[in-house]
Formats: C-alpha cells, structure tokens, sequence
C-alpha cells in the first residue's frame, strides 16, 4: 500500500505512522486522514506490530485541519457544515486509534494543535519535544473543539485546566503539559527520536495481549460504574490468564530471568 502525505513502516512489532506533509507542519487534509484511517487498517487486520508510533515530519507534530486549502474546506463564502468532516473522516480515524489492540506512543515536536492535539493525546504515552507546545484554537475561529478533546482533555487535566485550554486557545507548553498530566515524559529536542523509540521498543517486547485488554479496560472504565469495572476486570483477567505470554510470566519469575513475551 503506497501513501502520498504520510509514511508507514513496519519492522518487527514496531508500526511507525509518520505525517509527511511538512510544507503545511502536517495540517490534516481529507487525504492524509484518509490515509492514516488506511495505515490504522491494516495494523488492526494485520496482527503482527505490537506498538505504533505517531511523529510529524519536519517542523511540526500536526497543525490541526488544513483550513486554507483542503478538509473540504469553507472558502468563508457560505454555510458550511463543518461536522461533516468529522463524521466521515475525523471521528472514525479516532475510534480506530482506541480501538487498536496495542500500545501507542506519540513524539511531539513543535506544535500539536486543533485536532492534532487530539491525535498527540490519542496515544498512551506522549513524548514530548521540550520546545514543543499543545494549543487548541478552535475558538479563534469560531468553532468547538473535536477529534475527542471535549471527552479526552477533561479527564486527563480536570474540567477547570480543560475549559481553560479550550475556551482561551492559548499555547500549552511542554513541560506544562507534562505538569498537568497530558505528557508521559518531556526531553530535549534532539533525544526525542532516541526517548520515543526506547519506550516504543520497551512496549513492542512486552506482553501484547495484556496491553490491549488493559487499553479497552481503561477506556471503558472512564465510562461504567464500579460494579461493571469489576465484572470486566474478571473478563480480562480470564483472557489473559490463558495466554501464553502469562506462562512465559510466570515461568520467568520462578526462573528469576526477564520474561521474554511473544504478544500471543
């Protein structure tokens, strides 16, 4: 499968998605969601990565929507239903990234703003560029925040940090991001590559299985009560119970040597 604004590579169980239209810092057009929906695809019907990393080439992470030329852009001439975009193209692209049975790690550099901020924050783990920054302008436009910031953001900084970020559309820095609580680690700029890939390498050996009940788990978590918690966690500790990176587990702590997992 060959892609135009973004690059996918497969090696080993590391999946790399990177957007690679950096003349625009990686504004998302209905192309590039296109294609990532695309690279998301065939990693949930492929079966063989056992982590993905999202980076932006060049300058930026992701601009957010490409207004000037192309989310099936409003020319400011006329009604436009701006929802449309996310119904078709946006909102599925955020399902597939949450419903992805592995671990996902985000490298941000420079800006990860409007919906990009969405995507950046889509993943488990955010690294983040010490220069970067995380905006949500939809405001200064005139529109509401989308790609599942009004559910994600709240529940990662508090409904106060939220409604600040969203409603003021003012820049978040990096190490600001990490004290609220949106960023897993924040490093210098030039050991963003090095830091990502580690930890992408770290999540790649570990024990996939686990990994994508606990990601459902967490997500359905943040919407049941406790008693539904409870009856999942039991589903899912059945499940992983029976696999064969549990025996590997287990056989590794009586052994006292690193547990080496195959993700089955």
């Amino acid at each position: 499968m060959s892609f135009e604004s973004i690059t996918f590579e497969q090696d080993g169980g590391k999946a790399t998605l990177t957007l690679n239209r950096p003349d625009a810092l990686n504004a998302l057009n209905v192309g590039m969601l296109s294609e990532v929906r695309n690279a998301l695809s065939v990693i949930q019907l492929g079966g063989q990565a056992r982590v993905l990393v999202l980076k932006g080439a060049g300058r930026s992470f992701c601009a957010g929507a490409d207004i000037a030329k192309g989310t099936g852009a409003n020319t400011g001439g006329g009604p436009f239903d701006a929802g449309r975009i996310l119904e078709d193209h946006v909102n599925p692209m955020i399902e597939l990234l949450a419903d992805l049975p592995i671990p996902i790690v985000s490298a941000v550099n420079g800006s990860a703003a409007g919906a990009g901020c969405s995507l950046a924050l889509a993943a488990d783990f955010v690294v983040a560029a010490r220069s970067s920054f995380f905006l949500m302008a939809f405001t200064k436009v005139g529109l509401v925040p989308d790609a599942g910031a009004t559910w994600l953001l709240p529940r990662l900084v508090g409904k106060a940090r939220a409604v600040e970020m969203l409603m003021l559309a003012e820049r978040v820095p990096a190490a600001t991001a990490h004290e609220w609580g949106m960023v897993y680690k924040v490093v210098d700029d030039d050991q963003l590559a090095s830091a990502s890939d580690e930890l992408a390498n770290r999540l790649a050996a570990g024990p996939t299985r686990s990994f994508a009940l606990l990601r459902k788990a967490l997500r359905d978590g943040m919407q049941t009560t406790l008693a539904e918690s409870l009856r999942l966690e039991r589903e899912n500790q059945r499940t992983a119970g029976l696999s064969e990176d549990y025996n590997e587990g287990v056989k590794a702590f009586r052994e006292k040597r690193q547990a080496r997992f195959q993700g089955r």
